[in-house]
This record gives structure tokens, sequence and C-alpha cells, in this order.
């Protein structure tokens, strides 16, 4: 197989002009074959009985209407090979933050999310994309024609981050936007109210959706290594603050140590599959991470 390790670093990536040649660099030159379909067969949903038919598999009788009637029955399925996913991507303006020599949260997020959108999708998994900040910003219905893809790509690439952050309020709406039970894939850093956040996360899958919950933090974020001094500006509401990160360093870290601890546990409580990734991690390894873990799920 060609190598293709040496195009998946994220300063490389980031010259790439075509989103679409990022999102196929990093699926089909890497990933595929290491786990073919990690959702495969999740959608599976009852949909009615009908009789027995000479023919029909054994194992789709209803063992329990059979005894209750005395008569075979057969369940029937909707989109008994499709998974039907939504991707949720965080635009608001904290994603637009990095530091020196890495990607954006919000750019590297574009690749993330393109690079799942593809796989799904070459998958033939029916996948949507939802753009949010303070509310819904677009939505893209799933679907799983390969033509799609283009689509996703397109509007992932025209987006820039902006307003303030809303997640718990633009989840929920999300929420009730998705009808059908499938995989939600919501990608974030998180910066809101925690309680609001966690309540939002369990909303989907009080609605019976699976859900992945991707943290995605620049290395500034979570080690404060700012030097001795640094001037600090909201990228939501402008204001600056000057201060010594060295004094604060330990407390802040500890403190955004606690906070990522605490959306983990909440995750895993409420059976909400977690990830965290820096964006000094290249994008091969974050994904290879990932399908790994889901293999083993």
């Amino acid at each position: 197989m060609k190598d293709y390790n040496k195009y998946l670093r994220p300063e490389i990536i980031a010259k790439l002009k075509n989103i679409e040649l990022k999102a196929r660099l990093v699926v089909e030159g890497f990933l595929t074959g290491l786990h073919r379909s990690p959702y495969h067969g999740f959608s599976v949903e009852f949909a009615e009985h009908r009789q027995y038919r000479p023919g029909d598999e054994l194992r789709y009788i209803d063992w329990k209407v059979f005894g209750r009637t005395d008569r075979y029955y057969v369940k029937e399925f909707e989109e008994e090979t499709n998974l039907r996913a939504v991707i949720a991507v965080d635009s608001s303006a904290s994603m637009k933050y990095s530091s020196k020599g890495h990607l954006s949260k919000f750019e590297y997020t574009i690749y993330l999310a393109g690079a799942l959108a593809y796989l799904m999708i070459k998958q033939r998994d029916a996948t949507g994309l939802a753009l949010y900040d303070t509310g819904i910003r677009a939505y893209l219905p799933p679907r799983s024609k390969l033509s799609y893809i283009s689509e996703i790509l397109k509007v992932l690439d025209s987006t820039q981050p902006a307003n303030l952050t809303g997640t718990a309020k633009a989840l929920d709406l999300l929420a009730e936007r998705i009808s059908r039970r499938g995989l939600v894939i919501i990608i974030s850093d998180f910066f809101d109210d925690y309680d609001s956040v966690i309540n939002a996360l369990k909303h989907f899958r009080h609605r019976k959706h699976e859900v992945l919950a991707f943290q995605i933090l620049d290395p500034r974020e979570i080690d404060f290594k700012f030097g001795e001094s640094a001037n600090f500006k909201d990228v939501e509401t402008g204001e600056e603050l000057i201060t010594q990160p060295y004094q604060i360093q330990k407390t802040y870290s500890q403190a955004v140590k606690n906070f990522i601890d605490d959306i983990r546990k909440e995750c895993y409580e409420h059976q909400i599959d977690y990830h965290l990734i820096d964006t000094s991690t290249p994008f091969d390894k974050a994904l290879r991470d990932y399908l790994t873990k889901r293999r083993h799920l």
C-alpha cells in the first residue's frame, strides 16, 4: 500500500486547497481496511410484522408473537444495511483559536468532519451535516448517494466560525430536529455552561441516538504554556486581558483537567462515546485511534 502518512501531517494538509482531496487522502490512503464499517448495522430498526412466507429466514421469526397467536410472523426492518448519521460541527467564534504552529480548532474540525463524512458515505451510510453556534446555521439531512460528499465538503469549506457559543441550546434544537434514531457525531471544544452541555448530550441519548462526542482543543488551551507575559483576547466578546501566564498556569491547567475529566465521566455514565483530540495530533493518528476504539466497542 502506498504510504500516505507524509501527506497527513497538519502543516502539510493545511497547504492543500481541495478539501475533498484532504478527505480522500485521510480515508482511502490510510484508513480503508483498518475496520471496514464500525457502524454497519446500527440503524437496523423494526418497522412492522408480516406473515411468514416460504423462503423467509427463520432468524426473523418473532417467537413471542408465535407464542401468543400460534402463527408465524417475521419482523421487517427499515434501512437494514445503512446507518443514518448526522455530524454536528461547532462553528462558534471560540473555534477560531489557534496557537503558534497549529491549525485553528475549526480548520482541524473541518478535516475531521470531512474525513468522517467521506468514510461513511463511501460505506453507503446515510450522512448529514449540522453547523451550529447559538442556533443551527446550516443543516443537510442524511443522504447516502456518493455525490452528497461534495455537497457536505463544500458547506464545511465555505463556513467561517463566528458568533457566540450556544452549544446547549443549539444541540437541543438539533435533537428535536432529528426524527429517526441514528448516530450523532458532535465536534466541539464544548466551551459553554457545563451542566447545559451535558444535558444537551443526554437529550440525544434520551431520543435513543448513539452519540459520539469529539472534544477539540488547542494544546495551549490544555497546558497554558504561553511564556512570561501574554495578552489574551476573547474571540467571542473581544474582551482583552493582560496577564503573566506562568503565575496561573498550575491553577488553570488543573481547572481544564477537571473540566475534561468531568465531561468524560458524564459521557461514560450515559453511554456517550467521548474522544479528546488536541490539534497537535496528526489526523492519521487521531482517526486511527478513533476507529481502533470503535472496533473494540
